[in-house]
């Protein structure tokens, strides 16, 4: 069974230019950014994460990853993405586990510890400051977007299904019977998309 190492995973930037959104999920995930260090990098929910901002012309992959998404792959090899007008971070830094071993979603406690908040807090300013207007935050997930709605950060929020199959799912109509899940994750992808140009077109008015 794979450990699980709790690193500290830092919100990702671009290296350069203006920050239109900023996406935060819930934590890192254990077979992927606990590994990568990179937030979704390699996280099964991150897939169609990276799709989606590839689509929107905010991230470049290198090809190679799409051969098998595992973030100790991505440490191991070296490869990573880069981002371009969108920031990415966690609830979150650390995966959560109670024995080391089994991922769990985080608890109210955690996400609620004034550390973590102080994070978020400053995760979240130093993305400001690279808006051109008023900052987008867009949580993944329920868990994120209820920390989230308690902090007193002055942006504009949007709450998304998390990319999971387990959110995707439990969004979706009926709770996605009938539905096949790749369809699901293809239409995700695509609002998500659609979204972030959006927003950038957006916040490039106001420039």
């Amino acid at each position: 069974m794979t450990r699980i190492l709790q690193r500290q995973v830092p919100p990702f930037f671009p290296s350069d230019g203006p920050i239109h959104a900023f996406l935060i999920g819930e934590a890192p995930g254990p077979r992927g950014a606990d590994r990568s260090g990179l937030p979704f990098w390699g996280d099964r929910a991150g897939l169609p994460l990276y799709l989606a901002l590839e689509a929107a012309g905010m991230a470049r992959v290198p090809p190679q990853a799409y051969e098998a998404w595992d973030g100790q792959r991505f440490r191991d090899l070296g490869l990573a993405p880069s981002l371009s007008g969108v920031a990415l971070g966690n609830a979150l830094a650390v995966c959560p586990t109670s024995d080391g071993q089994h991922f769990r979603a985080p608890s109210d406690a955690e996400l609620r510890d004034p550390a973590n908040q102080a994070r978020l807090r400053a995760e979240i300013r130093q993305a400001q400051i690279r808006a051109p207007g008023r900052l987008t935050l867009l949580a993944l997930g329920r868990r994120a977007g209820w920390i989230l709605a308690q902090l007193d950060h002055g942006c504009a929020m949007e709450v998304l299904p998390h990319p999971s199959a387990q959110g995707l799912l439990q969004a979706a109509p009926n709770r996605g019977k009938g539905l096949r899940l790749v369809d699901l994750q293809a239409d995700w992808q695509a609002r998500l998309a659609e979204r972030l140009v959006q927003l950038r077109a957006e916040t490039q008015r106001v420039r």
